[in-house]
C-alpha cells in the first residue's frame, strides 16, 4: 500500500518525538533534513503546527512543548501509543506500510501473516454502522449444508486471531420490543463465512447504554452468549511462557501472583469461554489450569480426548 506523502510525515514525526523522549523544532529540523524526502528543505513552524493538529485528530497523538524545560516537544499522552484502539491500530499499520515502502528491496524477507478475507465486507459493513443502516447478509457457517439470510443491525466489528468479527443485532420482533440489548439479542458473524452483504434502507439505533469495547471487557476473544460468567481463574507457566504471557498478556485483568524458579502462577478474571480452553490447550504442558477445579477437570479431558484420538489412529495405522 502506498501511503501518500502528508500521512508519512505524520508518521515520521510521531516517531521522532516519541524515540526521543523530548525533543527541541531545531532538533527535529536537523533530523527531517537528513531524510532524503526533505529535500534539504526545513519543517517551517506554520507547518510543524498544522501537522501536530492533524496527528492529534486524527491518531488522538498530544505533542506538547514544555517550556520551563528548553521549549522541548514531547508526546503527553503516550499511553495512547500501547493501548487497543483504532487510532493507535492505524498508526501501526501506517507504520508498518511505511516502513516497507521505504525497504521494498527487501520485500522478499519481510514475511507478514494474511488476514483471510478481512477487507471485502468490511467496507460495507463500516458504511452500514455510520448510517445506522441494516443488513442482509447471506452466512454460511462451518459445516453447514447451505448458507442462511438474515437481516442484523451492526453493532461493532472486532480484529481477532487474524480475524474480522461483526457483532450483529438479529432482527426478530421479540428483540425489537423489549428495548434491551442482551447476550440473547446479540450474535457475532466471522467476515470470511459471509458470502454476500446488502445495504437496506431500513435505520436501526443501538440501546443507549451499549458500548463495545465494555461488552468484550470480560471475554478472552469473540466467544459470547455461551452462559459462562466471570471467573477468577489461576494458571501457572512454565519454562518461556511466564515470558510470553508477561510480553503478551491474556486478559488485562492479568497478574502475576507467584514465581519460583521452574513456574510463574498468573491470575485473571474473565469468562472460560470455549476460545480461551482451546488457547490453554493450544499451550500443552506449558500452561496449567489450578483453579477453578471444574475447568482443570475439563481442560484435562480435552487432553485426554487428543491422547486417546492419536491412540485410536496409531492402533488403525497398524491394522
Amino acid at each position: 500500500m502506498k501511503i501518500p506523502t502528508l500521512f508519512k510525515e505524520y508518521i515520521w514525526l510521531i516517531e521522532t518525538i516519541n524515540r526521543a523522549g523530548k525533543i527541541t523544532f531545531a532538533e527535529i529540523n536537523e533530523k527531517w533534513q537528513r531524510k532524503e524526502e526533505s529535500g534539504g528543505v526545513p519543517f517551517s513552524r506554520t507547518t510543524f503546527n498544522r501537522h501536530r493538529d492533524a496527528i492529534l485528530d486524527m491518531f488522538g497523538v498530544v505533542i506538547e512543548c514544555d517550556r520551563k524545560d528548553g521549549y522541548r516537544y514531547y508526546i503527553y499522552n503516550k499511553e495512547v501509543l500501547e493501548e487497543d484502539s483504532v487510532q493507535n491500530w492505524l498508526f501501526s499499520t501506517l507504520s508498518v506500510s511505511n516502513m516497507l515502502d521505504e525497504n521494498i528491496g527487501l520485500q522478499h524477507r519481510i514475511l507478514l501473516e494474511s488476514i483471510p478475507s478481512g477487507d471485502i465486507h468490511l467496507q460495507q459493513i463500516i458504511k452500514a454502522m455510520r448510517e445506522s443502516r441494516r443488513m442482509m447478509i447471506t452466512y454460511r457457517r462451518y459445516g453447514a449444508a447451505s448458507a442462511n439470510s438474515f437481516s442484523v443491525a451492526p453493532y461493532c466489528v472486532k480484529l481477532f486471531r487474524r480475524r474480522w468479527y461483526v457483532l450483529v443485532r438479529l432482527d426478530r420482533p421479540s428483540y425489537r420490543d423489549n428495548g434491551k440489548d442482551d447476550e440473547e439479542t446479540l450474535s457475532i458473524f466471522s467476515l470470511d463465512r459471509i458470502e454476500n452483504i446488502e445495504l437496506q434502507q431500513t435505520k436501526f439505533s443501538m440501546a443507549p447504554d451499549f458500548d463495545a469495547a465494555s461488552y468484550f471487557d470480560e471475554c478472552f476473544g469473540i466467544v459470547i452468549g455461551d452462559g459462562s460468567k466471570p471467573t477468577r481463574i489461576v494458571l501457572r507457566a512454565f519454562g518461556h511462557e511466564p515470558y510470553y504471557m508477561h510480553d503478551l498478556p491474556l486478559h488485562h485483568s492479568q497478574r502475576e501472583i507467584h514465581s519460583t524458579e521452574e513456574y510463574t502462577d498468573f491470575e485473571v478474571t474473565m469468562r472460560p469461554t470455549s476460545d480461551f480452553k482451546g488457547y490453554v490447550m493450544s499451550k500443552g504442558e506449558w500452561l496449567q489450569v489450578l483453579s477453578p477445579e471444574w475447568l482443570a477437570d475439563d481442560i484435562q479431558k480435552w487432553h485426554q480426548a487428543a491422547i486417546d484420538r492419536y491412540k485410536k489412529t496409531e492402533k488403525q495405522e497398524k491394522q
